[in-house]
């Protein structure tokens, strides 16, 4: 982590610590100045939310001189297609249909129902040959994810 994305990191959870149902969840200087926070929220994030975040960092960047180079700053959640990466966003999930990627190149799909420390737990569908199909618990070691994702249904 560069110094700038340290710096920044500490600004947003300064002023993150207002809205307890908001969190940070990275922070990355990308090249030719391009800075981008990315928040969420336990209840979802709206634009004011974005919009706070952007001025309280804007103004201490500037008032500090912490980049002094032209930079562009970008406030906004990780979308909807972005990997979990946090146990926040876990947690706040639960319920939902997730698509996990394992280390050994398979997925696994099911409704997320926990996470904790050592795993995470999903319902999936299973369907043994010539069999009806079941809905299984299934606890997927934390160590065999390579990532989650939340599936978007347009039913």
């Amino acid at each position: 982590m560069t110094n700038v994305e340290k710096r920044v990191t500490e600004l947003v959870e300064q002023k993150l610590t207002e809205k307890p149902n908001v969190f940070l969840v990275s922070v990355k200087m990308h090249s030719q100045g391009r800075l981008v926070i990315l928040i969420d929220g336990d209840n979802g994030l709206d634009v004011g939310d974005c919009a706070e975040v952007s001025r309280f960092v804007g103004h201490y960047l500037e008032e500090e001189n912490v980049l002094t180079d032209a930079y562009t700053l970008e406030v906004s959640s990780p979308g909807i297609d972005a990997p979990l990466t946090l146990p926040r966003q876990f947690l706040k999930n639960i319920g939902r249909q997730v698509s996990i990627k394992l280390t050994d190149g398979s997925k696994r799909e099911g409704k997320l129902l926990a996470l904790t420390a050592n795993h995470v737990q999903i319902e999936e569908k299973i369907k043994p040959k010539g069999k009806k199909a079941e809905l299984i618990e299934s606890n997927i070691p934390s160590e065999d994810i390579v990532e989650t994702k939340v599936l978007i249904s347009f039913k």
